[in-house]
C-alpha cells in the first residue's frame, strides 16, 4: 500500500464513526464524507446550521442555503488543515436527501463557490444520511 497519512482537525465537525477527517495518498487528498455540522459538534448534538428540531425531531425550522454554506466552510477547514486549498479540489461527489426540493438551490450556490475552480462533480439524491442533514459532500483534492 501506498505510504498515507490520516488527517483529523478540531476545525471540522466530529466524524460520525471510526474515520478521519481526510487521508493523503501520495500528492491526492481523499475527504470522507463532510456535511454541515457545526466544528466540534458530533453525531449526537444537532449543530446543524438553520436546522431546529422539536421534542419529537420533527423539522420546526429548516433552511438549506444555511447548511450549503456551512458544509463548503467545513470542507474548506478540512482541506486547509490538511495542507491543500479550496482551488486543490479535482472532484466533488454530492448527496442530497431531496433532490426536487434542493438541487436548484445548490447549484446556485455552487456556481458562487466554484467561479474558478472547476471540478468535476456528480451529484445523486439518496433516502438518507446517518444525522438529520439535508447534504453532504465527498471530495478530492490535490496536496503538495
Amino acid at each position: 500500500m501506498a505510504d498515507s497519512s490520516k488527517i483529523s482537525t478540531s476545525t471540522a465537525p466530529k466524524p460520525v464513526g471510526l474515520y478521519p477527517h481526510a487521508r493523503k495518498v501520495g500528492n491526492l487528498l481523499f475527504l470522507s464524507g463532510v456535511g454541515p455540522r457545526t466544528a466540534g459538534s458530533d453525531a449526537n448534538d444537532s449543530g446543524v446550521p438553520g436546522l431546529e428540531l422539536d421534542h419529537n425531531g420533527n423539522f420546526k425550522a429548516f433552511d438549506f442555503e444555511a447548511q450549503v454554506h456551512s458544509v463548503f466552510a467545513n470542507v474548506k477547514a478540512i482541506l486547509e488543515a490538511s495542507g491543500s486549498s479550496w482551488e486543490e479540489l479535482v472532484d466533488v461527489q454530492v448527496f442530497l436527501v431531496d433532490m426536487k426540493r434542493d438541487f436548484h438551490t445548490f447549484n446556485r450556490i455552487y456556481a458562487e463557490y466554484f467561479k474558478e475552480n472547476q471540478p468535476c462533480r456528480t451529484t445523486v439524491e439518496i433516502n438518507s444520511l446517518p444525522t438529520p442533514i439535508a447534504i453532504e459532500l465527498k471530495c478530492i483534492a490535490t496536496v503538495e
